[in-house]
């Protein structure tokens, strides 16, 4: 049986839920996400995000409205008549007026294994705290963050030197095929909920624009954590001077390496960057200098005045 879906999202990543629900045969009456920002040259033309680029495309009337904290927002969220809301990154508290408005509730994709990294940044704190395993959950909103009942999951392992990027594309695939299911199982009347596990809370907070800086006092594999869970977006990064004052390295790849010096010492320049940490190294395989695009570290060094025992910062 199809279903009345009101979809709720904003980024890449929900997009591809959008799609495969679609797919599965329900009619998504309405895309509600948020509304367009400055962008492009000087901030002049306002940038659609990529659900409501994806929705004009399908035909879906699209709606952004800044809260929907009143009484007007709470009447046309109702008057879709829809069976449930999908809710996937979609970057606005619900209030309860919209999450008991749809007939079966609203169904949100959550990546993580709850309760382990409720919140907004579950992808990069994963990855950042050295998890070797997350996931994607469909759960039942309330007026909780993240806490409402889970009905289903799929695990995906976290590689070594997987970065955010990587993990974030790779939960996006599998997040949309089980919230295909998801729905399927509830237009049979047979999703079932559990509650949350009382054990294991984390919170994934924001990530901030200070925490983006290396500490090359924290040891290696802590170091190496940080950067793969920072790439691409917003980036780890250190500065170093070629003599022109100092300039701004982004760190987009690395490994965990051998040796040992002072932290933020360079140890090895030529085909390897290497840099030293608080306890161990890091081999540094991908950067990006400001207003450049990312190069593997090879070619980063041929245009870098670089030598053993500089200090990066």
């Amino acid at each position: 049986m199809s279903l009345r879906v009101i979809f709720m999202g904003t980024p890449d990543f929900s997009v591809p839920v959008l799609t495969s629900i679609i797919g599965q045969g329900h009619e998504v009456v309405a895309c509600y996400t948020r509304a367009p920002k400055p962008g492009g040259r000087r901030g002049l033309e306002l940038t659609k995000s990529p659900v409501h680029a994806t929705a004009e495309t399908l035909g879906i009337p699209v709606f952004t409205p800044k809260s929907l904290r009143n009484d007007e927002e709470a009447a046309r969220f109702a008057a879709h008549e829809a069976d449930v809301a999908v809710v996937v990154a979609y970057g606005l508290i619900l209030p309860k007026p919209i999450l008991e408005a749809p007939r079966l509730g609203c169904l949100n994709l959550h990546a993580s294994l709850l309760p382990r990294w409720r919140g907004a940044a579950p992808i990069q704190r994963a990855i950042m705290a050295g998890d070797t395993e997350t996931g994607v959950m469909v759960m039942q909103m309330d007026e909780g963050l993240d806490t409402g009942p889970v009905a289903m999951a799929e695990r995906v392992a976290i590689g070594a030197d997987t970065t955010a990027g990587e993990l974030h594309d790779s939960l996006m695939n599998v997040g949309a095929d089980l919230m295909a299911r998801a729905l399927s199982a509830l237009s049979r009347g047979t999703l079932t909920f559990k509650p949350q596990a009382a054990e294991g809370l984390t919170y994934a907070s924001k990530i901030e624009k200070a925490e983006s800086r290396i500490d090359w006092n924290a040891p290696a594999q802590t170091i190496h954590n940080h950067i793969r869970g920072l790439s691409p977006f917003p980036g780890a990064w250190f500065e170093i001077d070629f003599g022109k004052g100092p300039e701004r390295i982004k760190v987009l790849r690395s490994h965990v390496a051998a040796g040992s010096g002072s932290p933020g010492q360079i140890l090895a320049v030529g085909d390897k960057l290497i840099v030293a940490c608080g306890t161990g190294t890091v081999e540094l395989t991908e950067v990006q200098r400001a207003g450049k695009t990312p190069v593997k570290t090879a070619d980063f060094l041929r245009g870098a005045n670089l030598s053993p025992g500089m200090m990066v910062l």
